[in-house]
C-alpha cells in the first residue's frame, strides 16, 4: 500500500530572514493596569450578573414621591381656602338676616292686627259711651219735662180714667201688684217687667214681643207729657230697654221692679222712665 503524497509547499523567501519589528517592550505597570481593568470588568459583570439574579427572584417596588408644594402653589391653596371660609360666612350671615327679616315681618303683622284690635275696641267703647250719654241726656229731658208737667195746672194726661182695652189691662196689672219678681217669670204668681206687660196685653188680644228692648218700639213713641192710661213705660234706650211698665193714670205706673219689692204701683216720679210707647 502506497502512501499518499503530502505537497511540499515553497518556502517564502523571507522565509528565514527574522522579523525586522521591534518587540513589544510592556512595562509592569501597563500590564498590572490592564489587568486591574479586566479585573473591574469581571467584577462589574458578576455585580450585575447577581443583581440581575436577585431582581429575577424578588419582586420590584417602585417609589413615587409627590411633588414638593412651592412657596407661590401653597399661597394659592391658603388664598382658596380662605375665600371659601369668606363666602361661608357670607352665606351664613345672609341667611340671618334673611331670618330675622321674616321675623320682623311676622311680628309687624301681629304688631298691626294687635293695634287694629284695640283701635276697634276703643271705638266700641267710645260708642257705647256716646250712646250711654245720649241716653242719659235724653232721660233727664224728659225727667224735666215730666217735672214741669206735673207741677203745672193742666194733668199729665189728657184723661185720667182708662175705659175699654186700657182698663182691661190696668185691671189685670193692678191684680198682680204684690206677686213676686223673678228673671224669666211669666205668671201666675211671679212675674219680671216684661213677662207682666206681654200677659197684660194678651188677654186683650194684642202680642207683644217678649223682651223690653222689643217692646220698648211694639207701637207707636209718645211724649211723657202726653201719657194715657194703659201706654207702655220704659227705661233706657227706645230698642234697647232695660225695663218696662205700664200707666195706669193719674202719674202712676204699675211694674214688677225687682226681687225686694216685687210687683208694685209707684208715681212716675218714683223711677221716672225714659218714654213711653201707644199699641192701644
Amino acid at each position: 500500500m502506497e502512501e499518499p503524497l503530502i505537497p511540499v509547499v515553497p518556502m517564502s523567501h523571507t522565509a528565514h530572514i527574522r522579523s525586522h519589528r521591534k518587540p513589544r517592550n510592556r512595562s509592569a505597570s501597563t500590564i498590572a493596569m490592564r489587568a486591574g481593568v479586566a479585573g473591574g470588568v469581571l467584577s462589574t459583570l458578576a455585580v450585575a450578573s447577581a443583581s440581575a439574579s436577585a431582581n429575577a427572584a424578588e419582586p420590584v417596588t417602585q417609589t413615587l414621591e409627590l411633588p414638593t408644594l412651592t412657596a407661590d402653589l401653597a399661597t394659592q391653596v391658603a388664598q382658596s381656602a380662605e375665600a371659601t371660609q369668606q363666602a361661608a360666612a357670607n352665606y351664613q350671615l345672609q341667611a340671618e338676616r334673611d331670618a330675622a327679616a321674616a321675623n320682623a315681618a311676622k311680628q309687624a303683622k301681629a304688631d298691626l292686627a294687635a293695634a287694629k284690635k284695640k283701635a276697634a275696641e276703643a271705638q266700641r267703647k267710645a260708642e257705647a259711651a256716646r250712646k250711654t250719654a245720649a241716653a242719659a241726656a235724653s232721660r233727664s229731658t224728659e225727667r224735666t219735662l215730666l217735672t214741669a208737667a206735673s207741677s203745672s195746672a193742666s194733668t199729665v194726661t189728657s184723661t185720667s180714667t182708662a175705659t175699654g182695652s186700657a182698663a182691661a189691662v190696668i185691671a189685670f196689672v193692678k191684680a198682680q201688684i204684690g206677686d213676686a219678681y223673678v228673671s224669666g217669670g211669666t205668671g201666675p204668681n211671679s212675674w219680671d217687667c216684661s213677662g207682666l206687660v206681654q200677659t197684660a196685653f194678651k188677654q186683650i188680644g194684642v202680642s207683644l214681643p217678649r223682651v223690653s228692648q222689643d217692646q220698648s218700639t211694639a207701637g207707636t213713641q209718645v211724649s211723657l207729657s202726653n201719657l194715657q192710661p194703659g201706654d207702655i213705660l220704659y227705661w233706657g234706650g227706645a230698642g234697647s230697654a232695660y225695663h218696662v211698665g205700664v200707666y195706669v193714670g193719674d202719674g202712676m205706673f204699675v211694674g214688677a221692679q225687682n226681687p225686694s219689692t216685687g210687683v208694685v204701683e209707684k208715681p212716675l216720679s218714683y223711677d221716672p222712665p225714659s218714654g213711653a210707647v201707644r199699641v192701644l
